[in-house]
This record gives C-alpha cells, structure tokens and sequence, in this order.
C-alpha cells in the first residue's frame, strides 16, 4: 500500500474511532432534546414556536460546537491534549506569574471536573432511559417496564467494565455511523413531505422568537442546550483523535445528520402536533419502532460508555495532580495505557445512575436536572480560554475578551435558563458536583497540612548523612529505594531501618515522585540525579499527569549514570503514614476526620507507583494535623 494511500486509510481509522466516541453522547440527544421543549406545556405547540425552536436549535449547534469547540477550543491544546484538567493545566501555568488568580482558577477548574461526575450520572440515566421509552409508543401499557428494563441495561453495561473496551470499541464507530446515518433517513423522510421547514435554517426565525416571545422563548433555551450534551467530549477526547478527524467527522456527518433529523421531527410535528409526546419515535413507521429502539439503546450505551470511560480517565489524572486519593487502578489493555478500569469509580457512578433513574422515573425529569451540569462546564471552559490565549497565547486582551465574551454571553445564558429548574431536579448533580468538590479540597488541603507537619518534625538529609557516616553502620549488599514525599528531608522509613535493622544498604536511593500540570512528561525528562556521597544519590521522577507512575521502570534509566541497579536485590521502603487529627489550625476538626479515613482507606502506594510487591517494606509513623 502506497503512503499516500496508507494515510488516507489511517484518516479514515481515526475519523470512524471519533464518531463512535466523541460524538455518542450528542448523537442521542434527538431522542429528548426537542421532546422537552414542547412536552411540559410551557412552550405553546404553534407552528411560529416551531419554527423559532428549530432556528435555535441550528444556531446553537453552529455557535456552541462548531464555532467554539470545533474551531476555537480545539486549538488550545495541551501538548496534544484536551479536556477540563488538561485547559485548567494550561491555565494555570499561563498565570504562574500571579498566585491569587493562578489559585482561583484551580479552583474555578476543580470545580468544573467535580461537576463533570454529576454529567457522568445523568447521561447513562437520561440517555438509556430515553431510548427504552420508545416502547411506550409501541403500547403505552408497556410503561412500568421502562425503569426495570433501562436498570437491566445499565447494570450489565458498568458489569461489563472490568473487561475493557478495547474489543466493544471496535463496534463503537460502525455502530454510531449507521446510527447518523438512520438519524438521517428518518428526518429526511418528514423534510421531504413539508420542505418549507428548512426556512427555519434563517437566524431571523430564532431571532422572532427571542424578541417576540422572551419569556417563553428563556424557558425553552433551558431544553433546548440539550442538543450539545456531549459537546465537550469534542475537546476531552482530543488527544486520542486528534483535531483533524473530529472536525472532519463533525462537518461531515454529524451535524448534517443531527440538523436533518431535528428539523424531520420539527416537519412532522408542524403535520401532526399530537406526536409531541415522543416526536424522535413517532417519525419512525410501525414496522420498524422495535428495531428503532434496540438500535437507540445500543446507541445510548455506546454513549454511556464513552462517559463512563472518560470518569475513569479523569479520576487518574486528578489522582496524579493531587486532588483525590489513590485508588486501585486497572489497565484494560496491553496497547492503549490510556484504557483503565477503576472499580471505586465505576460502582460509585452505577449506585447514582440506579438512584437517578428510580428517583426521576422518566427522561423528562431527567432533562431538568441534565442541562445545568453541561452549562456550567461550558463555562467553566470558556472562562480557561480567555487566560489561555490571553496569557498563554499572549493575544491582545480586545481580541481575547472579543472571542470569548461572545461564547460567555450565550453560555451563560443557557446557565441562566437551567437555573430555574434547580428545584425540578437541578440540584441533583450539583450536589454531586459539591460533594466531590469537597472531597478533592479536603484531600488537596489535607495533604498539605501533612507535608508542613511533615516538614516541621524533618531531619535535614544532607546533614543527616554527614553526622551517620561519621561513624557508619554496617553495609548490607544491595540497593535500597526509599520513596519521600519532599526532597532533602530525611524518610521516616531510613531513620526506623537504622534504629531497629542497625544497617544501611550498600547503595541508597532517596527518591521523590513528581506530577506535572503536563499531559505527558517523556524519558529524557523522566530522571534526574544529585549525587549525596557513600554511594547514596538523591533522585526525582517526573510524570506527567497522564504518565503511569512506574518507578522501577524509570528507575533504569540511572544506568550508565553513576549508579549500578539489580532487580533482584533492590529494596523499596514506604513510610505508612497514619493521621492523627487535632485541635487547633488546619481544617475544620470534621474535614480533618474525613481526610483521615480517605487517607487510611486510599490505595497502597506500592501499587500506584507499580512496585514489586514482594520487595516492598512498608514502616509506619504518625503524623498530627
């Protein structure tokens, strides 16, 4: 095969791959988006809203997606990378020259990733609950099956996680293709028999409504964001497509197939207004709603699924900057090391999609708490760009508030229109959102009343060294690797060794593990090495937060640098911390006990940092905070 056409097959590859991943979770969005405009009432069902709702929702797409996300956000990469942790990190190190507005937006950032796992639970909960709602319009006495059967679906998707999805994946792109592709088919059949919908593509039908029907016209741009669920996984996913096919798969399928369907349900609803009830399943003739449904649930759970993998993707990269605590992290794939299973998260995000779902009972009251956690992560993204092209980019701040004043304006109205349904199911996963929020901080500032206590009761190494070689203890063959939290500061785990064992290895590695507010950190960076004498060296790993931390992998990298590495007589020592809370400065004496259960409920170190389990020596010290 030639290179060109090589390249042309590997495009395609990758173009098929976003389809199925990145644009799952909008490609179900027709199944409830413009059902909730008109559902509730409170949009009167006239072919003058019809048409002004249509325009709204072409014009969001085109302002939302393709203009800020696929054209502009898709530009602010982190070396290759996207998504909320990867924008906070390039936000913060373009302000590193200011601390408070640096520390503000790690906040502002952190926030937006907590609410991100309340997205994480209305998507699989909407989403499957709405596909298997077409079986209402097959028999509306088939009603109290909808929750059991959705519970069924969601409950062997997140059994099936453990196994990964490197094999489900590769149906992910032919699968959500064909669904587009249907999308298509059945909106281009209403199109076909009233084409004068397609005048609703004209800005001045939105524009009508807007002004001729304000009130009305806010409440419905609460339902109407629903068509951009999913929007951000344009950016989040970034990294394993990259920008060329996203755009090309969003330009070339699936915006056509969106528009076409929308306004197909818009065309048939203008014929026959009595369909509102289910407007995505009554386009469909008779014959062919029970293969429609399936089709649509399978698709939901393609959606789910890309959702669900991107709560695992997150939960290591906060666990790498500091923001959670170690939790037992599977890789799914040989190959793709981006491909991880976290048991914690997984069961956790299944026990409140299952509450979502029995406590709303239907995608309608689902929709209601959807829309203000997709809004206020738009935010929270657009307010990431300004500082990056402004700070980072160095644009001239006009141009910087002109490109994203725009995109805050119109988000920000969305938000607005999603805050008055708070109480009609909203505060769902902004209680999620505020619980993993500070479940983060506490852990983030916990660890950091560690490390001061830590500091305070520190022994010097360097002078520490000195005052032991003066008068040496016996060497023992081998290397000891004596993992510490802060350089120079003497590991607990050496000073109980001396005290109870009386002997020092013959070799002694001090070594620090840092995380970077960088996607990927490679091997000619990984390692660097300071020399303390006696054979003992003081070294610092570096990770990005996208890295695996694997210390005995970087560990050979010293080879050839001054220090000799046997596997099978390398010894690791981990001081086992154990936190005491007390009375005084820190936290609230609530947090403090909260920061000490996670801390002695997070995940061995050793298995983090992918240590050989039968070479690790684990000494326990108290620590007050």
């Amino acid at each position: 095969m030639s290179a060109p056409a090589s390249r042309s097959s590997g495009l395609a590859g990758l173009i098929l791959g976003a389809i199925g991943v990145v644009y799952g979770d909008i490609g179900t969005s027709p199944l409830y988006a413009l059902k909730e405009v008109f559902a509730n009432g409170h949009v009167p069902l006239t072919p003058a809203n019809i048409y002004g709702v249509l325009s709204l929702v072409f014009w969001t797409l085109t302002v939302v997606v393709s203009v800020k996300y696929v054209v502009l956000i898709l530009r602010a990469d982190n070396n290759g990378e996207g998504g909320l942790i990867a924008m906070l990190a390039l936000a913060s190190q373009a302000v590193k020259d200011r601390p408070v507005l640096r520390r503000r937006l790690l906040l502002t950032g952190i926030f937006g990733t907590a609410i991100f796992f309340g997205d994480g639970v209305i998507t699989p909960a909407i989403s499957v609950l709405s596909a298997v709602e077409g079986l209402e319009v097959v028999a509306p006495g088939l009603h109290r099956f909808v929750v059991p059967i959705t519970l069924v679906v969601l409950t062997v998707l997140f059994v099936m996680q453990r196994h990964g999805t490197a094999n489900v994946g590769k149906l992910f792109g032919p699968v959500t293709a064909l669904w587009f592709a249907v999308l298509a088919v059945l909106g281009f059949m209403h199109i076909a028999q009233n084409p004068a919908v397609l005048w609703a593509l004209s800005p001045h039908y939105a524009l009508a409504f807007l002004v001729g029907h304000p009130h009305i016209a806010f409440i419905a741009l609460g339902s109407v964001v629903l068509c951009v669920t999913g929007a951000e996984a344009l950016y989040a996913d970034m990294g394993h497509f990259g920008k060329r096919p996203i755009r090309l798969a969003w330009f070339g399928l699936v915006m056509p197939a969106l528009v076409i369907n929308y306004f197909g349900q818009g065309a048939m609803l203008l014929e026959h207004p009595e369909n509102v009830r289910n407007p995505f399943f009554e386009m469909a003739p008779t014959w062919a709603l029970l293969p429609l449904i399936g089709m649509a649930t399978f698709a939901t759970v393609i959606a789910s699924q890309a959702l669900i993998t991107a709560a695992f993707s997150v939960t290591k990269q906060a666990i790498q900057l500091g923001y959670l605590p170690r939790l037992r992290i599977l890789h799914t794939s040989v190959r793709e090391t981006g491909q991880v299973y976290v048991p914690f998260v997984n069961w956790g995000l299944y026990v409140c999609i299952v509450l979502a779902v029995v406590l709303f009972g239907t995608s309608s009251k689902l929709a209601a708490a959807y829309g203000i956690a997709v809004t206020i992560d738009m935010l929270i993204t657009t307010t990431m760009t300004f500082f990056v092209i402004r700070y980072g980019w160095k644009y001239p701040w006009s141009l910087c508030v002109a490109a994203t004043g725009f995109f805050f304006l119109v988000d920000f109205t969305y938000f607005a229109a999603n805050i008055v349904k708070v109480f009609d199911g909203g505060w769902f996963p902004v209680v999620i959102g505020a619980v993993m929020f500070m479940l983060m901080m506490t852990w983030k500032q916990g660890r950091r009343l560690m490390r001061t206590s830590l500091r305070h009761d520190a022994i010097d190494l360097k002078g520490f060294l000195e005052a032991v070689f003066v008068s040496p203890p016996v060497r023992v063959t081998g290397t000891a690797v004596f993992l510490v939290s802060d350089q120079g500061i003497t590991p607990n785990a050496l000073l109980h060794n001396l005290k109870h064992n009386k002997v020092l290895h013959e070799t002694n590695l001090f070594v620090t593990v840092k995380h970077h507010e960088l996607p990927w950190i490679g091997f000619d960076k990984r390692c660097e090495i300071e020399p303390l004498g006696h054979d003992c060296w003081q070294i610092t790993l570096n990770f990005g937060f996208k890295n695996d931390p694997d210390v005995p992998e970087a560990l050979q990298l010293l080879k050839g640098r001054g220090v000799q590495l046997d596997d099978m007589e390398t010894s690791y020592f981990l001081s086992r911390d154990i936190v005491i809370p007390t009375l005084g400065e820190g936290m609230a004496p609530w947090r403090e006990k909260l920061f000490a259960s996670m801390h002695h409920n997070a995940g061995a170190a050793a298995d983090f940092l992918n240590l050989p389990t039968n070479r690790v020596v684990e000494l326990g010290a108290k620590v007050e905070i």
